[in-house]
């Protein structure tokens, strides 16, 4: 068996759901919302399949999604994108990244990777031969340093993922950040792999940055989004590739050998939803606004130290001024038994040099079920 996926364990994702169905708990852990998501969406795709073509689409994706993709980043981003050579569709933004990670990454090529890494990450590197090297983020600010980057960029380092919104940390990185990452990626001739799927879910006082639109990135960027996480339709698995066209060139080959296509009703209905008004994408980042500071004043009133969230489903709590004398793994083990209400350990995250007092909630659920939760977690920062 391959050793790099048969001694990998469990997600923790799907290990604290498997606690919460187990204990009935509340699901603040796995990042899914509570409603259906956009009706007239779901709509476009129920019309779609009824009446529409569902033989095996483009490899590269339907031209009219290819050229909606084009036109939201141009309108939202300013990036100047060719919709046939520069873009292309994905089942999933995983499946995106897997296919950029094949793309570039040879035997020995190291990669640089930021911790907290979500998880698909090094697994994918490892079996693609290259070498992870990580750099650890910590709390409260989880920002970019020149040291900490000198540390490991090298005349080896063939790749960096950048997640930007950042999960589980839930930071969306300013300018200053990006060009110093730049400035990196150009100095030892680099190429940035950009885990952008939370690009639309930012908050007031923060905005989306692509890194591709940095000077000197356009050609050594491959952006990576997602219309799950864009519409809150995390099932419907539709994500973007963009990148110039020798980049993207080796992307498709890789894609044409893991899904080589994706459904075409659900791919007409993204090409819809990405032609929405600005207002719509403005409402949905109020609605989650609204979520999140519902959850976070909650949380705060019981006693939790929260990290503002900037971005994302998500918002942290450092549980490391309570005195608790309990790691973020065992306090969630604590809080899905006890309380009912299940969390995400960030040192899940974390492969060295871990962050253990560190715990993300979900706040994109409804108001009676984030209510719930805080009834359940009145008590739980206070050990019995």
């Amino acid at each position: 068996m391959n050793k790099i996926f048969s001694e990998l364990p469990v997600t923790v994702f799907e290990a604290m759901s498997q606690l919460a169905r187990d204990n009935n708990a509340i699901n603040l852990g796995q990042g899914f919302p509570d409603h259906p998501g956009p009706l007239d969406i779901r709509q476009a795709a129920a019309e779609a399949v009824l009446n529409g073509y569902n033989q095996y689409p483009s490899m590269m994706g339907l031209p009219e999604l290819r050229q909606a993709i084009a036109t939201h980043y141009q309108h939202w981003h300013g990036l100047d994108l060719d919709p046939m050579t520069e873009v292309m569709v994905t089942s999933g933004g995983t499946e995106a990244l897997t296919s950029s990670i094949l793309a570039v990454v040879e035997p020995g090529d190291e990669v640089v990777c930021f911790q907290p890494v979500y998880d698909s990450y090094l697994p994918i590197i490892r079996q693609a031969g290259g070498i992870p090297r990580l750099v650890s983020l910590k709390p409260p600010h989880w920002r970019l340093t020149e040291e900490d980057l000198r540390a490991v960029f090298n005349h080896k380092t063939k790749a960096v993922l950048f997640n930007n919104p950042l999960n589980p940390a839930a930071v969306v990185y300013p300018r200053e950040d990006l060009e110093l990452l730049a400035k990196f990626c150009q100095e030892f001739d680099t190429i940035a792999i950009c885990d952008e799927v939370w690009e639309h879910v930012v908050f007031e006082g923060f905005k989306h940055i692509p890194l591709m639109s940095i000077p000197g990135m356009r050609d050594r960027t491959i952006k990576i989004g997602s219309a799950g996480k864009i519409f809150s339709l995390t099932g419907w698995k539709i994500g973007f590739v963009c990148a110039a066209p020798k980049l993207l060139r080796v992307c498709a080959k890789v894609h044409q050998f893991l899904t080589f296509t994706t459904a075409p009703n659900l791919q007409v209905a993204v090409a819809y939803g990405l032609g929405k008004s600005d207002a719509f994408f403005e409402e949905m980042q109020s609605d989650l606004a609204r979520s999140r500071d519902r959850l976070a004043s909650g949380l705060e009133r019981i006693g939790f130290p929260v990290i503002k969230s900037q971005g994302t489903y998500f918002l942290t709590v450092d549980l490391s001024p309570l005195g608790l004398n309990e790691t973020d793994v065992e306090f969630c083990k604590r809080i899905v038994h006890d309380y009912k209400v299940a969390a995400i350990p960030v040192s899940a995250f974390y492969e060295e040099d871990v962050v253990s007092s560190v715990v993300r909630f979900c706040f994109a659920k409804n108001d009676a079920t984030l209510d719930t939760a805080l009834e359940r977690l009145s008590d739980a920062v206070h050990r019995r």
